[in-house]
């Protein structure tokens, strides 16, 4: 829709911003194993168990996808039941704080319905023991009453199949993660994969974008469709408003947003340079190095490291936390050596 001549462009909106949002992430997410981008084993897997439950005439066994975030578990879990036909139930661990919590939504399931589980490893411990029976027998025990005079009452429910996703399978009791019939371990993008879905996330939105500016995108994605698509999304936020396009304006782009060529954001450039400036390449404990760049251990260990150990920037040891040779040239200095690890580090 074009702006009336004499009313101010500023004010036309569309869509409220929420819908755009929600319509870009919709417009991404494949319907389909076949328009699934990467985790070609995974998608294999995944067809055969739909095969087998179709030919059977039954419900897919419970699923658990397991891996970092942004590898697409919960556009596999509406995949699952797109092609399966049945409807799908989303919540998440969080969610989940009592035991009554699961019993209400177990017990509103349909016949068949598909129940999406995100971050299951974050669910109560009773809400857990209660999903144990659930999931092998698809009934509950409900307790009356308290004390000396409490009965337990059996509850029957609809057959339904569990997907579960997690970003730390550890934490998962054994008993609930072996109740699973299959475990999907995800598995970090390659640059071919992260450009074939940047094409097809191009396509889409009816974005121009050359080979050389997929390929410089997908090296600065961290190995993670999410953080491909969403960069995409701010390479085109710049290319409109500075009306320029190709390899430039993707490397202008990136760098107004923190992002360079390894990938690494602020966040993570800040950690290497107090490891390497504050500490002399350390060891230096989680803690000391959470307070050094005022952030929360947990985001450190669970959002930061993974990636820089994984890319070869850091290693962990007893001690504490060693920037590499590799991270010392990245920042561009002079490494000394290393009385820990010696100069091969």
């Amino acid at each position: 829709m074009t702006p009336d001549d004499d009313q101010p462009s500023a004010i036309v909106r569309p869509m409220p911003e929420s819908d755009v949002e929600l319509a870009f992430e919709g417009a991404l997410r494949p319907k389909t194993l076949a328009e699934f981008v990467g985790q070609q084993k995974v998608r294999a897997q995944l067809q055969l168990l739909l095969d087998a439950a179709r030919m059977q005439n039954r419900a897919p066994d419970h699923i658990l996808l397991a891996g970092p975030p942004g590898l697409g578990k919960t556009t596999l879990a509406m995949i699952v039941a797109e092609e399966s036909g049945r409807p799908l139930r989303i919540t998440s661990g969080p969610a989940i704080q009592h035991a009554g919590d699961l019993a209400a939504v177990l017990s509103s399931l349909l016949p068949g319905e598909i129940l999406f589980i995100d971050e299951i490893h974050r669910m109560a411990r009773s809400a857990e023991e209660m999903l144990y029976l659930a999931m092998e027998d698809f009934r509950i025990d409900i307790m009356v009453g308290k004390g000396a005079g409490a009965t337990s009452i059996p509850l029957d429910l609809a057959p339904f199949t569990l997907i579960g996703a997690t970003t730390r399978s550890g934490l998962l009791p054994n008993p609930l993660r072996d109740r699973f019939g299959f475990t999907a371990h995800l598995e970090f993008y390659e640059t071919v994969e992260l450009e074939q879905v940047l094409v097809r996330a191009a396509g889409l939105l009816a974005l121009d974008v050359d080979a050389k500016s997929t390929t410089e995108i997908a090296g600065r994605s961290r190995g993670t469709p999410r953080i491909a698509n969403r960069l995409l999304r701010r390479v085109r936020d710049y290319s409109l408003v500075h009306d320029s396009d190709g390899l430039a304006a993707v490397r202008a782009a990136l760098e107004l947003y923190d992002v360079d060529e390894f990938g690494l954001d602020r966040l993570d450039r800040a950690v290497l340079s107090a490891i390497v400036s504050r500490f002399d390449g350390g060891p230096v404990g989680l803690n000391t190095l959470a307070v050094s760049v005022g952030e929360e251990a947990e985001t450190i260990e669970s959002v930061v490291e993974p990636f820089l150990v994984r890319i070869g920037l850091l290693t962990r040891t007893p001690r504490g936390r060693v920037a590499t040779k590799q991270a010392w040239q990245h920042l561009g200095l002079t490494r000394q050596s290393n009385d820990l690890f010696g100069d091969d580090l």
